[in-house]
């Protein structure tokens, strides 16, 4: 009896701890990519408009301008990009879905095949696949699985996709119009926030992935101020040109 109580304790502490993060979700990449993009494209646009020594207000505007224009091309591009993956995998499901009706069988011996290429006795695999395939919603999730590699029930979202970047962006793009916003007359404070939020940013993904935060935050931070020098330059150069 207390080799099964045990056994039974250990089981349930191995599936309390045994748990994984959402690899599959939908919000993750866009809000991330969406962040990081909207920092260093909006603070690379500010400063390569402050490096031809223009005025404040039109720093301002820029940088409001490069937030809406930005927000809404990634809302639409992620849109866009999510649900002509999420058309594709239907497609395929569909098709899936017509060689199971038309062709039960050599569906069901296709799926031992898998079973039995991994490792299972053919005798075994033949009669687990002929058991999952009574149920053709359960046999087509299967082959989704085992053929296409993905779950049909944890298809992205477009909407999350879309309103996780929209937000991301304009969060990210907001750091650097900010300090004018609150009433600073240089440029500094602005590069000053943009590349704390950076690394931030970068500290923070650190910590849903698991890679070291420093070195994470500090990645973002070079490569934002790389592209925030070399556009303040080429803003510079084009300024004394014109």
């Amino acid at each position: 009896m207390s080799v099964i109580e045990t056994e039974a304790t250990l089981h349930v502490a191995h599936r309390d701890n045994h748990t994984h993060r959402d690899v599959n979700g939908g919000w993750l990449r866009p809000a991330v990519f969406g962040a990081m993009d909207g920092l260093v494209s909006n603070l690379a646009l500010m400063t390569g408009v402050a490096g031809g020594a223009v005025s404040q207000q039109t720093i301002v505007v820029t940088g409001l301008a490069g937030l809406a224009a930005g927000a809404f091309s990634m809302a639409a591009g992620e849109y866009t990009s999510v649900a002509s993956q999420r058309e594709l995998v239907q497609a395929e499901l569909e098709v899936e879905r017509r060689q199971l009706l038309g062709h039960p069988v050599d569906e069901m011996e296709e799926l031992a095949a898998l079973y039995v290429a991994r490792g299972v006795e053919p005798q075994l695999a033949r009669e687990v696949a002929m058991q999952l395939s009574r149920d053709p919603e359960q046999a087509l999730e299967i082959h989704a699985r085992e053929e296409l590699g993905i779950d049909p029930d944890d298809l992205p979202s477009p909407a999350v996709a879309a309103v996780s970047s929209f937000g991301s962006f304009a969060l990210g793009a907001l750091l650097p119009v900010l300090p004018y916003l609150l009433g600073a007359s240089a440029l500094w404070p602005a590069v000053l926030l943009a590349l704390t939020g950076l690394f931030a940013c970068g500290a923070l993904v650190a910590q849903v992935t698991a890679r070291n935060w420093w070195f994470s935050g500090l990645r973002q931070l070079v490569l934002g101020g790389a592209a925030a020098a070399f556009t303040y330059g080429l803003g510079m150069l084009i300024g004394a040109a014109v």
